[in-house]
């Protein structure tokens, strides 16, 4: 039932979205050099990697880590990047991923392969046999404001919680802090 949800909500958004991504497309492109879509390898299911793309929000030339690890994130966003990022309009991309069966809509966000302490963790915590998402349990709780093993935590609760009625409550707690532009640093 998840999967087929997934891809029907995945194919609508797809269709609803595809002007404004070309829009956005434009925008990136023309805002500063570099690719317009960034590919970043992200852990998945039972940590096998992925490529998942996002509109490039950041400089070609950033250190490829988790922005909350940077000393001074802001010198390394585009003109659009901080709007891309509070509007979460750089992760319509990952509909393709959805698409693909590599994401769903609620899950675990998936985390970088440099996160190690936060993917033992969710190893140790049985969170890596889930499928990330777009959003999930912990992006509704606090996002990056929250460390790692309250992450964990809230993803391993999930796990012991998921059910569709719970993934709809996650997508319309999302959506109201996007609305808010809740939990969003950078």
């Amino acid at each position: 039932m998840k999967r087929l949800f997934d891809l029907l909500l995945a194919l609508i958004l797809s269709l609803i979205f595809a002007i404004p991504a070309i829009f956005i497309a434009l925008l990136v492109k023309i805002t500063s050099p570099g690719p317009i879509i960034y590919w970043s390898t992200r852990i998945g299911k039972n940590n096998v990697t992925f490529p998942m793309p996002k509109f490039r929000t950041m400089l070609t030339n950033t250190p490829v880590v988790a922005t909350h690890l940077l000393t001074n994130p802001d010198q390394f966003l585009t003109p659009i990047g901080s709007f891309l990022r509070k509007s979460s309009l750089d992760e319509i991309p990952q509909l393709w991923c959805i698409l693909n069966g590599d994401m769903s809509f609620v899950g675990p966000r998936p985390s970088l392969p440099s996160q190690t302490d936060l993917n033992t963790a969710r190893t140790e915590a049985s969170v890596h046999t889930l499928v990330p998402g777009l959003t999930g349990w912990a992006q509704v709780n606090g996002r990056d404001e929250i460390p790692n093993e309250q992450k964990v935590a809230f993803d391993a609760e999930y796990l012991q919680r998921q059910s569709f009625f719970f993934d709809l409550k996650i997508m319309c707690l999302t959506a109201w802090k996007v609305v808010k532009r809740d939990g969003v640093a950078h």
